[in-house]
């Protein structure tokens, strides 16, 4: 169950969903998403649920925009292009 006073539950782009998936693999506050970092995080919770569609849009650059505090969207390109290549290029 989310707890309305939970530290990820108030970083931008965090809602209950990608709270509890980060939940699930160990993440439950900013230091420990800047810890494991973006990319790790997107992995790994793309590992936690291989049957289920995990958008880069919504968690990738969702996680990156938390830790910048900026919506996904307002990312600029370049860093979106490098989030990709660096999901893509570490298996």
């Amino acid at each position: 169950m989310r707890r309305a006073t939970s530290e990820l539950g108030q970083l931008k782009n965090i809602g209950a969903t990608i709270e509890q998936r980060l939940n699930e693999i160990g993440v439950f506050s900013r230091a420990d998403l800047a810890k494991l970092g973006p990319v790790k995080s997107f992995r790994r919770i793309k590992e936690n649920h291989p049957d289920k569609t995990i958008p880069v849009c919504y968690y990738l650059y969702s996680l990156q925009g938390a830790l910048d505090d900026v919506h996904w969207d307002a990312l600029p390109a370049k860093l979106k292009a490098d989030l990709r290549k660096q999901v893509a290029g570490a298996k």
